[in-house]
Order: C-alpha cells, then sequence, then structure tokens
C-alpha cells in the first residue's frame, strides 16, 4: 500500500499575506511561523523574498526560527528570484525553493506572449537554477487548472528529469469541479513515467467555492500534499482551509490519509491568525467559525441534547473549539430553555417549563437571541427550586 501521509504545506504567510489589509511586518510573521510549527505542518511558506526587501527579510528570520518544518521561498522562473530566495533561505535547516511558471495556453500566450515550446525551456531551466542552491525544489504549474492535459504532463516530466522533488498542481483560478481536479491528477499518475520520484501538490483556489473539495479529490487521486491557510485567507476567494482539509482526513478514515496536524491547536492558531491579520472569520465558517458548534433550532437542539452525535460530528474539544452552545431563538423548544435555565442553575418541572415558554417566545419574538439576563427575569415569574450546578 502507498504512503499515505499528507503533508500540509501552509502559505499563510505567503498567498494568505495577500489579501488586501493582511500585511504583515517580520515579527508578526515569525511569531505565526512558530505556532504553525507548533501545529505541526511540514512546510511554512514563509514569503516570496524578491518582491520586496521586508519580505527578503522575514523569510531569512523564519529561516533562523523554525527547526522541525521546511521554509520555503517562492521565486519565478527568474534566475534572479531564485538566487535571492535561496539567499534568505541561507539559515533555514529544511531549505526548500518553490519556483514555476504558467502552463495554460491563457498564461502563455496572454501573460508572456510565448509558446509552449519556450515555456517548457523556462520550466525546466528555472529547476536547473534552483538545484544549484538545494535539494528540496518544488515545481509550480500555474493555471493547471486549464492547462491542457497532454501539455501538463510533458512540463510535469520534464521538470521531474532535472531534480524536482514536489510538482504543485494549482487550480490558480478556482476553475475545476472536483471530478476535472481528481481526473487531472489521475492523468498524470498514469502518464508521467517518472512520476513516482516527485509528490504531487495540490494547490486549489476557491473563486466557485470548491477549493477543499478539489484538494481532497486531489488526494483520493494520489497527490500527497496541500497546499492551504489558516481560514482560508488567499488571494480573492481564497486558498484550500487547512483546518477542512485536516478535519475531512480525520473524520474520512476509511480513506487511509494523516496528518502531523495537532487537531486540538486550531481553532486558537484560527483567532491568533484573524487577530494578527485583522481578517475576522465568518462565523458560519467551517470547524473555526464562532457558529460551527451552536444550535438555535428547536428540532436540532432536541436531537444534540439526547445525543451529541445526532448534530455534530466533531467534538468541540478535538479542534480546540470553547464547546457546544445551545443558542436561545424564537425558533427554540421547550428542552433547549430547560437545558438552559439548568445551566443558570434552575431547576423547573415540565408544567412550569410549558408556562415559561409562553413568556419566552414573546421575548425571543422581540430580540434575536434571549440572553441571561431575559432568563433570569423569566425564571423569576414562578417559584423555582434553585439547585447547584457543577
Amino acid at each position: 500500500m502507498p504512503d499515505k501521509k499528507v503533508f500540509i504545506f501552509d502559505t499563510t504567510l505567503r498567498d494568505g499575506e495577500q489579501v488586501p489589509g493582511c500585511k504583515l511586518n517580520t515579527n508578526e510573521k515569525v511569531e505565526l511561523a512558530l505556532k504553525l510549527e507548533e501545529l505541526g505542518v511540514d512546510i511554512i511558506e514563509a514569503g516570496f523574498p524578491v518582491s520586496s526587501p521586508g519580505d527578503f527579510k522575514s523569510v531569512e528570520e523564519i529561516s533562523k526560527a523554525i527547526t522541525n518544518a521546511s521554509v520555503c521561498g517562492l521565486s519565478r522562473a527568474v534566475l534572479k528570484d531564485i538566487e535571492t530566495a535561496a539567499q534568505a533561505l541561507k539559515f533555514a535547516k529544511r531549505p526548500r525553493i518553490h519556483t514555476g511558471i504558467g502552463t495554460s495556453d491563457f498564461h502563455i500566450k496572454s501573460k508572456f506572449n510565448s509558446t509552449r515550446e519556450a515555456i517548457l525551456e523556462r520550466a525546466i531551466q528555472c529547476v536547473k537554477w534552483a538545484r544549484n542552491f538545494t535539494d528540496d525544489v518544488e515545481f509550480y504549474a500555474e493555471d493547471a487548472g486549464r492547462t491542457d492535459n497532454d501539455y501538463l504532463a510533458k512540463v510535469i516530466e520534464s521538470v521531474i528529469a532535472v531534480g524536482a522533488t514536489t510538482v504543485n498542481i494549482p487550480d490558480t483560478t478556482g476553475y475545476c469541479l472536483p471530478y476535472q481536479y481528481g481526473e487531472k491528477i489521475a492523468y498524470l499518475i498514469n502518464n508521467v513515467p517518472n512520476i513516482d520520484k516527485a509528490v504531487i501538490s495540490c494547490h486549489c483556489h476557491n473563486d466557485l467555492g470548491l477549493a477543499t473539495a478539489n484538494s481532497i479529490a486531489g488526494l483520493i487521486s494520489g497527490a500527497r500534499q496541500v497546499e492551504c491557510t489558516i481560514n482560508g485567507l488567499g488571494e480573492r476567494a481564497g486558498n484550500t482551509s487547512l483546518e477542512e482539509v485536516v478535519m475531512i482526513i480525520k473524520q474520512h478514515k476509511h480513506l487511509g490519509f494523516f496528518t502531523g496536524i495537532k487537531t486540538e491547536k486550531l481553532n486558537p492558531m484560527s483567532r491568533l491568525v484573524s487577530e494578527t491579520m485583522r481578517m475576522p472569520v465568518q462565523p458560519n465558517k467551517a470547524i473555526v467559525g464562532s457558529n460551527a458548534f451552536s444550535h438555535s433550532s428547536g428540532i436540532h437542539q432536541d436531537g444534540f441534547l439526547k445525543d451529541a452525535l445526532t448534530y455534530e460530528i466533531i467534538n468541540p474539544e478535538e479542534v480546540g473549539a470553547d464547546g457546544s452552545k445551545i443558542v436561545l431563538t424564537a425558533r427554540s423548544g421547550r428542552s433547549a430553555l430547560a437545558h438552559r435555565l439548568l445551566k443558570l442553575g434552575f431547576s423547573f418541572n415540565r408544567n412550569e417549563i410549558d408556562s415559561l415558554y409562553e413568556a419566552f417566545l414573546k421575548v425571543a419574538d422581540q430580540k434575536k437571541e434571549v440572553q441571561e439576563e431575559d432568563l433570569r427575569q423569566l425564571a423569576a415569574l414562578v417559584q423555582p427550586e434553585v439547585v447547584e450546578v457543577s
């Protein structure tokens, strides 16, 4: 059986930082890099060294600080880019240069005003340059999602032949459907003779909301690295969300995949990135959103209170969340009301709850959410037996 370890390549500090308003200084980048290493990511893409002196400095300082994870620097298929990346990575214990070029006809003709033959030569050359500085070279075929499969296979075979150890197959525009992206990975496995000499990596964008689904489809088809960001941050609609991929792998054990991520650190990591990058997490965000473990519908609340597994497939503690929440609204039922009152120390019989429920609905119709103070006022309407709740 082939190795089912999935390498987690985190690009929060590079692709995630490209979100408008999310620029980080060097100290912030180093702090987040250290936390990413604690989280258990395998590769940290620290930045794009040639882009600015500040980014060069950040990659250099991260290289000094990180002990176990590989530290990666991005470059274009340009000698100066690659030399600058190598210089920024000189202190890294496990340096990786990430270089490449666009391979779709959209990029070849419109972006480069070039030909397939010329782009193939540049792809080969940039990997050769990078191999002069490190044995760990990742090649990206930008816009692979819209690249002709025959040509993509030719490029991938050629760059592996000259030393690429990881080949990145980006769905740069988030165009692919999951079955299309999975078929593209399978095509490379079946049509690139030396594909066993490299790790195939998924780098999917979320323009159509399919980044995570595409990444999982890529893994099922044979990829073994996922490029992702905390909270799904990234260009335009964002990148594949690290926490989503990791928990899908953990939940669907039948796939046989595993990662080195310490899942109990996911929510704390999400909050730290959100605060540091000044980018709020949407409440309904999977795994790390504030509503991810909240229940407000009466039907859901009743089922959850009887058995959490009826509506929660993940234990909140497993991902470092604060716990499940019963949110009281006009859609809530009697069992949820009794539960929340009991949490406050009030014990009522069924008849008392029925009586309180009518008053509760009047309050709930006036408010988006019934708060603790509202519950205390409701409890005062009857003579409760006060109990201590541990």
